[in-house]
Parts: C-alpha cells; structure tokens; sequence
C-alpha cells in the first residue's frame, strides 16, 4: 500500500534529496516550500487536502513559524508529524513545550534513517489496518479501544487522539498492571532505535492523560511508576 509523505522544507535540496530518496523507497511524496503550501496539502486552506499519511516538517519557514504550522494541523487532524530541527539542544525545548510533534530528526540527519524511522511508522500503520476481529477491541471498563476501526471511547464519547497515541495507550492498555519503561514503549510504538529525548514519552503520555481526562495524582487509567516507566491500571486498582 502506497503512503503519501508531505516534506515541508524551504531549502531546495533538502527537499529534493529526501523525494528522490522516498519515491525510491515506494512513497508518494509532496512537498512544500512555505507553511501555507504545506496547509493546503493537508485541506486546511481550503479545498479537500491530498490524502497526506505523514508530514515532515522543518521549524524554520519563510512565511510562519513551524509551530504555528503545528499547531494548526493539531487543532483539527491527527496525522503523524515528524518535526526537523536545526539543533539538537532544540529538541529538549520541543519535548518540554508539549507541541504536539509524534517524532524529531536533528538536522544535518542522515536521509537513510529518516526513511528507516518513516517506513516504521507506515509499517506499524499498516498492521493495524490488517487487523479486524472482534478480540481487538479492548474493552476496560468504560474505556472501549477499538484497536481496528483505531477509535477509543470513554463512557460512550468518542476521545481524539493522534495516530502515535493511540498506539501508545494500547501499548499500555494490552498489558494491564506490567511496567513498561521508557525505552520499551520507544521500541514498542515508535518501532525503530530512537535517537533523540526519551522524554518524548512523557510528553504523550501528558496529552494522553488530558485527552482520558486522567488525574496523573490519582489516575483512573495511567500511572506513573516514578524512575523506571508507567503501567496501565487494572479494573481492581483503579481509584
């Protein structure tokens, strides 16, 4: 199944190079020079969007700030968006604002491991999409995880959350009562070594927590297990 990869970059070459590497790799790729050509790609400037599965997105646009960009796609989509930046220190900063980046790659990267880190994510997507018996929705409580339709419902309303964390909430959910560190729930979503702030972690974990609506100081769902990882709560230990 042919992805659709949006790279939004205003330098030429790192765009060509990245498309020329992509195509190879089976994708189909748009790209995008400003912030607002890359909202068009997405149908957020009007029109119907071209069907984006995953964007890459550099920080440092002409016409808007990359956060700005962000943040528009976040307030209404859930594509999985992987941020570029220009400086490693950056990333502590990104992780530590919470601004709803699933992945981010330090520039200079190398373009073989942002493909590797894209091919995870479709791949994991794909499995997803493949599965669709009835023994995939989890039902725990009032929280029902439809892992094949990938829709989560609390008390019967439906609750947004972006493709990353819903994968990671299932990670979780599968495994009621298990501890799961940060490096394992790296391996386990994200799919690929990680090279970057595992605080990444804490991060979803923090909009997950605020989309279940979820107390970290007496949570119903999640719980933090302080210096090795969290663990998703069984029925019989909830508060």
């Amino acid at each position: 199944m042919s992805r659709t990869v949006l790279v939004v970059d205003d330098e030429p070459s790192i765009r060509k190079v990245l498309s020329q590497y992509l195509v190879s790799e089976g994708h189909r790729v748009l790209e995008a020079a400003t912030g607002a050509e890359a909202l068009q790609h997405l149908g957020l400037l009007g029109g119907q969007g071209s069907g984006v599965d995953l964007v890459l997105l550099d920080l440092g646009l002409p016409d808007m700030d990359g956060l700005e960009v962000l943040s528009t796609i976040r307030r209404s989509q859930t594509v999985y968006v992987m941020v570029l930046t220009a400086r490693a220190e950056e990333v502590d900063k990104l992780v530590g604002l919470n601004v709803g980046a699933d992945d981010y790659v330090t520039k200079p990267f190398s373009v073989r491991e942002v493909a590797a880190r894209i091919k995870a994510v479709f791949r994991r997507l794909d499995a997803a999409s493949r599965d669709t018996h009835d023994e995939d929705v989890l039902r725990l409580g009032d929280l029902v995880i439809d892992r094949a339709a990938r829709e989560v419902h609390l008390a019967g309303t439906p609750v947004e959350l972006s493709a990353l964390d819903f994968d990671l909430l299932t990670a979780l959910a599968e495994r009621p009562g298990r501890v799961l560190s940060r490096a394992q729930l790296l391996e386990k979503v994200w799919g690929y070594d990680f090279y970057g702030d595992e605080r990444v972690v804490d991060v979803h974990i923090r909009t997950m927590r605020k989309a279940l609506d979820d107390d970290p100081v007496e949570p119903r769902f999640i719980a933090t297990v302080r210096g090795v990882g969290y663990k998703f709560l069984p029925l019989d230990s909830r508060h």
